[in-house]
């Protein structure tokens, strides 16, 4: 088996990586602040953690993820108060439709989704031992603070200039802006809107919630032991989120809070500029009600690198629409295949080598992808060709298999040679009779194939189809 390499935000540089164990691989992965809707931004996150740890598995280790819930924080509490709720009232429903929206783009489930607020004995007793060892402190407001000039390595993940850190000031809010790298909140004394949200619970420093951060250090240690060995995320939270949760974490147990830090890009979205077809798209939800499926979207983020900002254009939407529409043609046509030819199951050992060798090297997603369009185009010719090898067919089957069972881009209505047939005839028909210029019966076609839930598109390089449901 090939090395594993992923790149660690850490050392900034691509490295070897196995688990602690040989066996299996922990990884914590932060997860949505339940107060609204996580947008696709937070799924493109979500999405480059599922193809890790399906490339984990593909590798041969096992995975056990934690992936938090996070349904205590400022936001969440200003929700409420706003709409005279509790946090639980405000959290429960959201956190229905997160697991909803993961279900949909086929996240295969964390082993463990702990919730912040079934964690705050943790919580207590971890900033026990900061204070204890001298590096948190209760402040006059009441709220326990770190003292982030006690701890000497502050800022070595998100490289931070430790000569512009203002020692001694202190940061209480949850939200607040990359330019603030002050002594940070573990424990706030709670408030009355906290107490009428019910969000506070006792502590030796009185009533008080956790901070953001004291959440992840917590349910991590106390899930997956001392030293993790992946840390994910999106890269907006490096800093000061996953800093203040190593210095926290380490400042406690004097051992690396985690081996590796992986971070995925942003995913930017052109807005106003997308066609009507597509909209203003920023949510699940939205992609649901727009009938994209699963497949597309997966193969969308996918055909990006992880570590590369993604843009969401209607053109490179349509173009992952029907990228995943002939993969789902060949995938019935592998279906119902009775044979195949030697050259076929060469074709799936290249499929094999040419997509661990992409996805074990930094989960480079584009080249599987790429890879796995190379081996489409040539069983389809060996298909063609009707031999009759019944094992390299069973070889190619099975590599398909394999190769979708990380990447999940065959969808879920997949059109039969049939139908696709059938349409192809009737776009050609229907361009002839453009070409006379009999737009009557062109007209006439489309209607038919509307009829079928075909929606066809003309563009510049010809006219494009995808089955509407």
């Amino acid at each position: 088996m090939r090395e594993f390499r992923l790149y660690n935000t850490l050392t900034r540089s691509v490295e070897p990586f196995a688990p602690a164990d040989g066996k299996t691989v922990r990884i914590y992965s932060c997860g949505p602040t339940v107060y609204n809707p996580a947008h696709l931004g937070n799924f493109r996150t979500f999405l480059f953690v599922d193809l890790l740890r399906r490339a984990l598995r593909l590798h041969g280790w096992r995975v056990h993820q934690v992936m938090n819930l996070t349904d205590v924080d400022d936001k969440i509490i200003r929700r409420a108060a706003e709409q005279g709720k509790t946090i639980s009232e405000v959290t429960e429903p959201v956190a229905e439709i997160f697991f909803q929206d993961r279900d949909y783009l086929r996240i295969e489930p964390a082993e463990e989704y702990p919730k912040a607020t079934d964690y705050v004995p943790q919580m207590v007793a971890l900033v026990a031992r900061l204070i204890e060892k001298g590096i948190a402190y209760k402040a006059e407001d009441g709220s326990v603070y770190f003292a982030i000039d006690r701890f000497p390595s502050y800022g070595r993940l998100s490289r931070l200039d430790r000569r512009e850190i203002k020692t001694g000031a202190r940061v209480a809010q949850d939200d607040y802006s990359k330019e603030n790298a002050q002594d940070f909140a573990l424990w706030k004394a709670a408030k009355p809107e906290d107490e009428r949200a019910r969000a506070a619970w006792d502590s030796p420093w009185g009533r008080g919630r956790p901070g953001w951060h004291l959440e992840c250090s917590a349910m991590a240690i106390d899930l997956l032991g001392e030293t993790l060995d992946i840390h994910c995320g999106g890269i907006d939270l490096i800093f000061p989120h996953h800093e203040d949760e190593i210095a926290q974490s380490e400042a406690a147990t004097g051992r690396p809070f985690s081996r590796f830090w992986c971070h995925g890009a942003f995913l930017l979205t052109e807005g106003a500029k997308m066609a009507k077809r597509i909209g203003n798209v920023t949510t699940v939800k939205d992609m649901r009600e727009s009938r994209i499926q699963a497949a597309a979207v997966r193969r969308f983020v996918f055909n990006t690198h992880y570590r590369k900002e993604l843009n969401l254009t209607e053109e490179a939407l349509e173009a992952s629409i029907d990228a995943v529409l002939r993969i789902g043609i060949f995938a019935e046509r592998l279906r119902g295949a009775t044979s195949g030819t030697p050259a076929l199951g060469q074709a799936a050992d290249q499929l094999t080598q040419d997509v661990e060798s992409a996805l074990f090297d930094d989960l480079n997603a584009p080249e599987a992808i790429a890879a796995l369009s190379v081996f489409i185009t040539r069983a389809n010719a060996e298909l063609d060709r009707r031999g009759n090898d019944a094992d390299a067919l069973a070889k190619a089957r099975a590599a398909f298999e394999r190769v979708n069972g990380v990447l999940d881009v065959v969808p879920d209505a997949v059109v039969d040679s049939t139908l696709a047939s059938w349409v192809e005839g009737q776009l050609e028909a229907r361009k002839a009779a453009r070409a006379r210029r009999d737009f009557a019966t062109a007209d006439r076609i489309r209607a038919e194939l509307e009829e079928r839930d075909v929606m066809i598109e003309d563009t510049p390089s010809g006219t494009k189809w995808r089955v509407a449901r």
